[in-house]
């Protein structure tokens, strides 16, 4: 049984790829410092399964990370603990260099000291993948960035997860480090922390808040659904190579405010309100270095592992907004954490 030893299984994409990996068979260890967006309730349906276990702790413990290296001595490690909103890294980007770049390399240095003490083919099937996102690449006008595009990071969270990517090269490079990084694009569904576009418009509308958009809304964001690069990422594991870098993005562009309005309409046809939800819409002065549009090309992957998005935007929205209505609590429950709903959501 190949063990993976998963950080930020408690997040929210996190928590749906350990669902997958725990159904699949893989033995799972799932550390994560449960931090505002993580939650032990998202991985509740495995909490009881034999080839699951959970530590709480942070990557950038490496007394703790020894630990479980040493204990579990997993095949791959899978790094998904991030700092990841844009807004919050423009008001303070320190946490964010502290987890994404200090909080690496602290993991890489525990790694690396473990790779080098196994065993020789224990060594050659290792593998630790770095789980980023396709802001590193920056805004692009036309066309699609691909696995060798440059990194050109406008904000300090993308910045924060661009140096990150560098980092976990420079051990593959410098220390021979068995690495690969994937990048994902906008990713949506079910157990999303509502400081992001869709969940936090479906928070705001069912609270009777107004719906900020930046702008006029029409930023290009392409939507991924979660189940779909769960599916991804389990190919990595399964078949991801020494150096890999991995895009896996949806293929459904669309503006910020056509998803917003989508979204009113879906809320407008499963909870009707006396007013229709798209009254709340506001426009709000656009936010510093606002990328236009992301957009990658997931034809390596769809060659290299035979994976393509299988859900369609219309019918991933409406998923989640029936999830989100079926799980108020959850909400509740998120927002007893510290969440202001009055807070921006951005795409």
């Amino acid at each position: 049984m190949k063990t993976i030893l998963l950080t930020g299984g408690c997040g929210f994409i996190g928590s749906h790829f350990v669902e997958r990996l725990v159904a699949s068979g893989y033995r799972v260890v799932n550390l994560d410092a449960l931090t505002y967006a993580g939650d032990v309730a998202n991985v509740s349906s495995v909490a009881k399964a034999d080839n699951y276990v959970f530590v709480h702790g942070d990557i950038g413990d490496g007394a703790l990370v020894q630990r479980v290296l040493s204990e579990h001595q997993p095949n791959v490690v899978f790094n998904l603990a991030a700092e990841s909103h844009v807004d919050r890294s423009i008001d303070d980007a320190q946490p964010f260099l502290k987890t994404n770049v200090m909080s690496v390399y602290a993991l890489l240095a525990q790694c690396l000291a473990y790779w080098r003490n196994v065993a020789s083919d224990q060594q050659s099937k290792f593998l630790f993948v770095q789980m980023s996102t396709d802001e590193v690449y920056g805004s692009i006008e036309d066309g699609l960035f691909t696995e060798q595009s440059n990194y050109a990071p406008n904000s300090p969270y993308a910045a924060s997860k661009a140096a990150g990517d560098h980092l976990v090269r420079s051990f593959r490079v410098t220390h021979g480090l068995p690495t690969a990084v994937v990048h994902a694009s906008n990713t949506y569904g079910p157990r999303q922390f509502p400081e992001k576009l869709i969940p936090h418009m479906i928070s705001s509308a069912l609270a009777g808040q107004p719906l900020p958009v930046y702008g006029r809304g029409v930023q290009i964001r392409d939507w991924l659904y979660v189940d779909d690069l769960a599916m991804g990422l389990e190919r990595v594991v399964k078949s991801g190579e020494d150096g890999g870098v991995y895009n896996f993005s949806g293929g459904d562009e669309r503006k910020n405010i056509d998803t917003v309005t989508e979204l009113c309409g879906l809320l407008d046809e499963l909870a009707p309100a006396h007013d229709t939800y798209s009254d709340a819409i506001t426009y709000v002065k656009d936010r510093p270095g606002h990328d236009m549009r992301y957009a990658m090309s997931n034809a390596l992957v769809g060659d290299r592992f035979g994976w393509t998005p299988t859900t369609s935007f219309a019918d991933g929205l409406r998923t989640t907004v029936a999830w989100y209505l079926d799980n108020r609590d959850w909400t509740k429950r998120i927002a007893a954490k510290g969440y202001d709903l009055k807070r921006i959501g951005t795409g």
